[in-house]
This record gives C-alpha cells, sequence and structure tokens, in this order.
C-alpha cells in the first residue's frame, strides 16, 4: 500500500509540528474535501507540497492539491467514494485538534469508525480494511 519514504508515526508528528508551529490559519470542510490553510511563510507552501506527495504515496485512495493564494497555503484533501477512506478523511480533518494524540490514539479512534492499518514492524502501512472483513489496497 506504501511507497512512502517515512512512517505513519513520522509522519504524524510532522503534522502535530505544522498544525501547532507552523502558521496554521484554520480548516473548511465541504461535501467533497476538506482544506487546511496555512500563512504562505518562506518553505510551508514546499513543506506541504512534500506531505501531500508523501500521503499519496502512503495512500493512494487520497487526492491532494496545493495551491497557494494570496498570502494563504491551501491544502485540499479528498476521497474516492468509499467509505473507509472517508472515515479516514474524517480523522485527518480532526488532526488539528488531535496534537497530543499517538499514532495508537489516532488507529483507536479510526477502529471506532470501522477502520483498521495492517502495518509492519517499522510502521509501514501496508493496507487499510474494515475492522471485520474485507480491504482497500493503494
Amino acid at each position: 500500500m506504501t511507497d512512502a519514504p517515512d512512517t505513519d508515526v513520522e509522519r504524524l508528528a510532522e503534522y502535530r509540528w505544522l498544525f501547532a508551529h507552523a502558521a496554521f490559519l484554520g480548516r473548511e470542510r465541504t461535501a467533497e474535501e476538506i482544506r487546511f490553510r496555512f500563512r504562505a511563510e518562506p518553505g510551508i507552501e514546499e513543506w506541504v507540497r512534500d506531505l501531500a506527495a508523501r500521503e499519496k504515496a502512503c495512500c493512494a485512495f487520497f487526492a491532494f492539491d496545493v495551491t497557494t493564494e494570496g498570502d494563504e497555503v491551501r491544502y485540499d484533501a479528498a476521497v474516492t467514494d468509499n467509505d473507509l477512506a472517508r472515515a479516514i478523511l474524517e480523522e485527518y480533518y480532526a488532526l488539528p485538534d488531535l496534537l497530543v494524540e499517538s499514532v495508537d490514539e489516532l488507529r483507536e479512534r479510526l477502529v471506532g469508525r470501522g477502520v483498521e492499518f495492517v502495518s509492519d514492524a517499522a510502521g509501514t502501512v501496508h493496507q487499510v480494511q474494515p475492522v471485520a472483513s474485507g480491504r482497500i489496497e493503494a
């Protein structure tokens, strides 16, 4: 499922830092996607683009678009019409509120939504599946 060069633990730590320290302005939700907004400070657009590329490498069911409009960097995320992918997108939307959570806590939240990640010992996610059965692979 993943071609990302980092683990979910490393990526969650990066999101924590990005939301807590790196010019986070807010978030928005539409029926199809979520948007995170950041101040367009030096290096932010490049960092967000790199993070989005790693997320896409991990989870191909996501679609990301990073744009700069005026003094904002906009990080848009959308998913295919799939219940598991939508549950994961909802947890992405909640990330700014979950800055103190670990990956294990985040995974527990997803299990509550019926989503389970299957990872190897290094933390590389290989598939996402419903808690009971079936799976979606990227």
